[in-house]
């Protein structure tokens, strides 16, 4: 049996599940939680074994049909492709949402009604998102991708009666309509001058395609990406999505929207690549958004937006990676590019599984103490052993310390950008850029690891204990939390498996080393030891600052500048307020620029040609005046008329 025949089945079965969970949920015991593990479970069944299928054999698989006929020249096809990057999606996607999904029967299990609606929109969540990988053409990637926008928007507004829910909701939805205005116009560029939006047929286009145009389109196919992945300056919604439950954001952090876009600048690579400045404007935006991000989550007050502002920096590193992939590629490295490619994915893969990790382990924590300040917390390390280890396994996974998996994949992200510099001088700043994220990074995720697990227990820490929470939570909340963590030690060691990551996973050009080699490779280059001792040094700034304080951090920004700073940082850099401003600037005052075109274009229309008959009418009613001379008088005035106009025409004949 070739299992890739039934791919098709990796995103029907958990719509399946949606569309029992929504009509017959309510009456269910357990709301629905069952039948949304049946088929997300069963979708990710077949999602592992079709990628096991793909990346063992290196197989490429086609499947579609016509779907819209515009003309008979042009159509829209629905499909399949399925490739090592699809294999690599289908893995993150199906096995973190099935554990998602589990954690959540235990985590809602007090939301009563509400978790027939939950577990309604999460199978829709994860529906959707699979078919947008399983996706052939940029055209169905984007009907999925306005789907997944729409379950994002459900999700982050679950608790709708919450003005922040609803509000984070709705920025969620309009921040990220921008991006895809964006995608959409990019579609029509391509449309236009290749007449395909399938993936191949674009791809094998673009050597005879116009330059000029094909940098449009990336360009504004990337614009989607900034939205949906959250990147400057289309990044502020993040941390506000943190509104809907943990579970959700788990699931929109670690597999679905916001790897989205990282999945769209994959699919758009060699369309990128076409372009020198439309790649350095890729990188330059994955750097500065990795640094901004990392900035903001040094002073984070909640345990979730210190992993919001983290997901925004671990993605500015993908989209790094990615961006000087394509700029190497445009000036001829293309090995070097193949590796770059690879790095911005291999990163995407093993962020899933320690970001989905702590996620879920903020949502044993949260589920505990009942609060997201982290000034409310302390000393949990005793009561919750498991959850403090795994997420202490997170934590040094995504700080870069080896040989977890976070430090194989930035590593390599690093590498690659200062590969770049060499083609271009921005690349190098990016790079510093990213070796001083890398610091932040194991400094914001360790000062919240001591405050959460080390010292001693504060308000909600005491609450929770005095209140007899002297357990862990439910074996389905512990369990997804032990798997991934183990894949967070664990997942980068897939350099080391058959050919490695960068044989299965790569653009055009496999990059296959024996476990000599690429060790020899990594441990013999300086820039690793930069990395590591970047990573070092901020855990041991924040192991200073809160676990064994020689170092005050309310010192520190006391007064003056750091103060200024620090305030800055919580302000987001005034992120919100620009939006705000420029929504009611911009929004408002297009709003009165349509009420003025309304009032004095379309009713001035309107109004000055009914104003113009009823003046009309008045004068041409002053000729009935009841007289018989005037009558004749009118009567022989236009036969006189009549015949003149008659004599003209004829003499001009």
């Amino acid at each position: 049996m070739d299992i890739l025949e039934y791919a098709w089945l990796i995103p029907v079965l958990p719509l399946l599940a949606f569309v029992i969970v929504g009509f017959l949920g309510s009456k269910m015991k357990d709301k629905g939680g069952i039948v949304s593990i049946l088929g997300v479970g069963a979708g990710m069944v077949i999602a592992l074994w079709s990628a096991y299928e793909l990346l063992t054999t290196g197989r490429i698989y086609r499947d579609s049909f016509e779907w819209v006929i515009l003309s008979s020249d042009y159509s829209l096809e629905m499909g399949i492709f399925l490739d090592s990057v699809a294999a690599m999606m289908l893995i993150v996607v199906s096995f973190i949402s099935f554990l998602v999904v589990i954690y959540s029967t235990a985590y809602m299990h007090d939301e009563g009604p509400r978790r027939h609606r939950y577990f309604t929109e999460i199978c829709l969540f994860v529906g959707v998102m699979l078919g947008l990988v399983l996706a052939n053409n940029f055209f169905q990637m984007f009907v999925f991708w306005e789907l997944v926008g729409l379950c994002s928007y459900l999700l982050i507004g679950f608790w709708f009666e919450r003005p922040s829910a609803a509000r984070a909701a709705k920025k969620a939805f309009l921040v990220t309509r921008v991006g895809d205005v964006m995608f959409m116009i990019g579609l029509f560029i391509l449309f236009t001058e290749l007449h395909t939006l399938n993936y191949e047929s674009v791809w094998a286009a673009l050597d005879t395609a116009d330059p000029a145009m094909m940098a449009f389109a990336a360009f504004f196919l990337f614009g989607g990406a900034i939205g949906k992945s959250a990147q400057f300056p289309l990044h502020d919604w993040l941390p506000d999505a943190m509104e809907g439950p943990t579970t959700v954001s788990a699931l929109i952090h670690a597999a679905t929207m916001v790897n989205a876009g990282v999945y769209l600048v994959a699919r758009a690579f060699p369309i990128i690549a076409t372009s020198a400045e439309v790649s350095l404007f890729v990188g330059a935006i994955g750097g500065i958004t990795a640094f901004l991000a990392a900035t903001m989550a040094l002073c984070a007050p909640k345990i979730k937006g210190v992993l919001a502002y983290s997901t925004v920096s671990q993605l500015g590193y993908m989209i790094l990676g990615l961006g000087a992939g394509a700029f190497l590629w445009n000036k001829g490295y293309h090995v070097e590019a193949s590796i770059a490619f690879g790095a911005g994915l291999f990163h995407l893969m093993n962020h899933a599984f320690f970001k989905g990790q702590l996620f879920l382990g903020a949502g044993s924590v949260i589920h505990y103490v009942d609060t997201e300040e982290l000034s409310r917390m302390g000393g949990l390390g005793k009561y919750m052993k498991v959850t403090s280890i795994t997420m202490l396994i997170s934590c040094l996974s995504i700080a870069g310390i080896p040989p977890l998996s976070g430090f194989w994949s930035k590593d390599e992200v690093l590498s690659v950008t200062f590969d770049a510099g060499d083609a271009g001088l921005t690349f190098m700043v990016l790079w510093v850029l990213g070796v001083l994220t890398a610091f932040m990074t194991a400094f914001y995720m360790f000062r919240m690891w001591f405050m959460v697990f080390k010292g001693q227990p504060r308000e909600g820490s005491k609450q929770a204990i005095e209140h007899g929470h002297h357990h862990e939570a439910p074996i389905a909340m512990l369990a997804p939390l032990v798997i991934l963590a183990a894949l967070a030690f664990g997942s980068g060691f897939s350099l080391f498996i058959g050919d490695g990551f960068f044989g299965a996973i790569y653009y055009e050009h496999a990059h296959v080393l024996s476990i000599g080699e690429r060790l020899e490779e990594v441990f013999t280059s300086p820039l690793t030891y930069v990395s590591i001792v970047a990573a070092v040094g901020g855990i041991m700034l924040a192991y200073y600052s809160f676990y064994k304080p020689k170092i005050s951090a309310e010192k520190v920004v006391a007064k003056g500048f750091p103060k200024a700073m620090h305030q800055l940082l919580l302000d987001r850099y005034k992120f919100p307020v620009a939006y705000d401003k420029i929504g009611y600037a911009g929004l408002y005052g297009f709003s009165l620029l349509l009420d003025k075109f309304d009032r004095y274009i379309i009713d001035g229309i309107v109004n000055g040609i009914s104003a113009f008959l009823i003046r009309a009418g008045g004068t041409v009613r002053k000729l009935q005046n009841g007289f018989v001379q005037s009558y004749a008088t009118l009567l022989l005035f236009g036969v006189s008329v009549v015949l003149i106009l008659l004599y003209v025409v004829g003499a001009l004949r």
